[in-house]
């Protein structure tokens, strides 16, 4: 286990319940049975609030946390960019996260490729959420 993950999945302030979300969406992995839901206030189409909760593994937890942070603040297209670029990551292109998302490339790492559907299961969730 990477202490770094480890480190990442601790940093949980914003694992939480928000309340007056406006968008919200809940999935688990049929393999590995990770369950996350994240929930997202927005206003005007920027991210003023991300939570996320769930029974779920490091991996998972570690990517939630990082996404918070990358997209609090944000507007909300940056979600399908920083979904597509994961997608993107998993299929061959491993430099698209260093040159994109550099908080990212402390999880996305070709060691960690085992581990691909517990890192994708925030950005699926997320994916869903612009989706509806």
């Amino acid at each position: 286990m990477d202490l770094k993950i480890l480190e990442i999945a601790s940093d949980n302030k914003n694992q939480k319940i928000i309340k007056n979300h406006t968008h919200c969406s809940k999935l688990k992995n049929s393999i590995c049975g990770d369950e996350i839901q994240i929930k997202l206030m927005i206003k005007q189409n920027k991210i003023i609030d991300f939570g996320y909760q769930g029974e779920s593994c490091i991996y998972c937890q570690a990517t939630a946390s990082l996404l918070s942070k990358i997209l609090i603040n944000s507007d909300k297209t940056k979600i399908k960019e920083l979904c597509t670029d994961a997608d993107s990551y998993f299929q061959g292109n491993f430099k698209i996260i260093k040159k994109r998302w550099s908080l990212l490339d402390k999880l996305f790492k070709q060691k960690n490729l085992a581990r691909k559907e517990c890192i994708l299961l925030p950005f699926k969730t997320l994916k869903k959420i612009i989706s509806n």
